[in-house]
């Protein structure tokens, strides 16, 4: 906040040092927002938690943890999120099923539906850095009518140091009223819950939604559009770094494995989510992790469960028991897509910097509902282009709203299909760039099924075995292991690996029945030729070779 001289400074000062409340302020007058209640400002964590318990928003679970639940949104709502169609942006965004466009009239409409509902109501603000390295970080500003949302800004985005504070400045501001409903296509959109993002007012609006993932999420979208135009490649991915520097990231959809298998001892968390990688490195966008937590245990996820028990932690969706409070990590009721936030210096081995050189291992997650993929495979430039375009994974059940208990098999480009406003091709055009510039070896690992798909049953993939498939590739191990190349897919599959059985390795023998292992694949590779078709007409004949067919 800006300060007109040393009394007022002083005199405000005195004021959140009693009860943390301004009970006006003046930049709020500038995002439109007026005759508001008490506008709490800036607030630690032990102050969002006295707001949130005294709110009724949530209860303290056994360990420290402020638990809350978010209504019937349990997950992302992508049918409802929008961008504001203006000349500046229209185009540079590839519009579409996943980037809907939404009229400027209708955007501020909306607009004074929330500020008209934010009247008289109390407000949390913070102020937030989202990008751990100086030269493209984005000053984002959290406006939300409860606290434990705030909460959830302040673990998930960088924390601002209190002199940084007091001179900060929005480049975008995030407005989040979840009790306001919009009237459906009256207001241009689809049902009660709106996501608007307007690049040009640098505002996001979000309202008939609890889900705090929407928060990070918008603003995400945004690095992912803004960086491009500054060398810089965003990716929805996570990543760590080993203790020679040589760092790795792991690009997957929500459910995949990007947090649980970059969560690693022996290696340096930078982050779980999102990257940018400049032509200095790798950065963290965020300052926190937003871990799934559904069926965590402490034996093969310890970092990850240590901070389910935590102060400072909020638990969305996580079941407990109600007279002692402890936590119920199987219980799946509420729903399968239950969250841990928390911030990254939680994990003992965080990287206190969020920054590191140019990755050495490319590492692609799939999880592959139909069992048939190898479980780790060496990529070539062109295939992992390919790869990376295509997305292949599942959706895990819970992780958007209308999902059913079964995973989904799907192809989401660049592995973050959702976050990326424009064409697919300027994100891996910049991935080809870098890999051709610094090299690196790719992986395509699948963190999915084995001996079988989802409808037979089969099992998913002992973590245990991912972990060290991963190890022996970060380590270098792999890089002299004889490579057989499958009929189906042409993908070099490593012929042993220290502490995981050879059979593991091999898909088809892990299916009791191989014939029907060869009928499963085979229409996989059909669903991947078919969905390649949208980019033959932008890659070169070398990707295209490195692709896979069903013939």
């Amino acid at each position: 906040m800006l300060w007109k001289d040393l009394t007022a400074k002083r005199s405000m000062e005195a004021m959140l040092g009693k009860n943390g409340v301004a009970p006006s302020c003046e930049q709020l007058r500038l995002h439109g927002l007026e005759n508001l209640g008490s506008i709490h400002w800036n607030l630690s964590a032990p102050a969002l938690y006295q707001e949130a318990i005294r709110r009724n928003e949530g209860v303290v679970t056994a360990g420290g943890a402020l638990t809350v639940a978010t209504g019937i949104h349990t997950g992302r709502s992508p049918k409802d999120k929008f961008i504001v169609d203006t000349p500046s942006i229209h185009d540079h965004i590839n519009w579409g099923n996943v980037n809907k466009p939404i009229s400027e009239e209708n955007f501020e409409s909306l607009f004074k539906k929330v500020t008209s509902y934010l009247q008289g109501r109390d407000v949390f603000v913070q102020d937030c850095f989202a990008g751990a390295d100086p030269e493209y970080r984005l000053n984002v500003r959290v406006i939300t009518e409860s606290a434990w949302p705030n909460l959830f800004a302040q673990n998930m985005f960088i924390r601002p140091s209190v002199e940084e504070k007091q001179s900060f400045l929005p480049d975008f501001t995030v407005i989040h009223v979840p009790g306001l409903q919009a009237a459906g296509a009256n207001d241009g959109v689809n049902s009660e819950t709106f996501i608007l993002v307007n690049f040009d007012r640098k505002v996001v609006l979000i309202g008939g939604s609890h889900y705090a993932g929407e928060i990070k999420k918008s603003i995400f979208g945004i690095l992912n559009y803004l960086l491009p135009d500054r060398d810089v490649m965003p990716m929805h991915c996570s990543a760590n770094v080993g203790s020679n520097g040589d760092s790795a990231i792991f690009f997957g959809l929500s459910g995949t494995g990007k947090t649980t298998l970059s969560a690693d001892k022996s290696r340096a968390l930078i982050g779980d989510d999102e990257h940018g990688w400049s032509q200095n490195g790798i950065f963290n966008f965020e300052g926190g992790c937003y871990a799934k937590v559904i069926n965590l245990s402490e034996e093969a996820e310890p970092e990850i469960y240590a901070t389910t028990n935590r102060f400072g932690t909020v638990l969305e969706n996580v079941v407990f028991e109600p007279l002692t409070r402890n936590l119920d990590l199987w219980d799946k009721s509420l729903t399968e897509n239950t969250r841990a936030c928390y911030p990254l210096d939680f994990i003992e081995n965080a990287s206190p910097t969020g920054i590191a050189s140019h990755p050495k291992n490319i590492v692609l997650l799939a999880a592959d509902a139909f069992g048939v993929l190898p479980p780790i495979s060496k990529l070539s430039p062109e295939q992992a282009m390919y790869h990376f375009l295509s997305g292949y994974t599942a959706k895990v059940a819970g992780t958007e709203k209308g999902m059913g208990s079964q995973p989904e098999a799907t192809f989401s480009t660049c592995f973050g299909g959702p976050f990326m406003p424009r064409r697919p091709t300027v994100y891996g055009e910049m991935l080809r760039e870098r890999l051709s510039k610094h090299g690196g070896s790719c992986w395509l690992v699948n963190t999915g099924w084995s001996g079988g798909s989802v409808a037979d049953g089969a099992e998913r993939m002992k973590i245990g075995y991912t972990r060290a498939m991963l190890r022996a590739a970060l380590d270098g191990k792999l890089d002299a292991t004889p490579i057989n190349f499958d009929n189906c897919f042409g993908l070099g599959i490593p012929n042993t690996c220290p502490d995981v059985p050879s059979e593991i390795l091999q898909p088809r023998k892990a299916w009791s029945d191989p014939k029907r292992y060869d009928s499963v694949a085979r229409d996989l590779c059909g669903r991947f030729e078919n969905n390649f078709q949208q980019f033959i007409d932008h890659v070169d004949k070398d990707v295209l070779a490195a692709g896979i067919s069903a013939s």
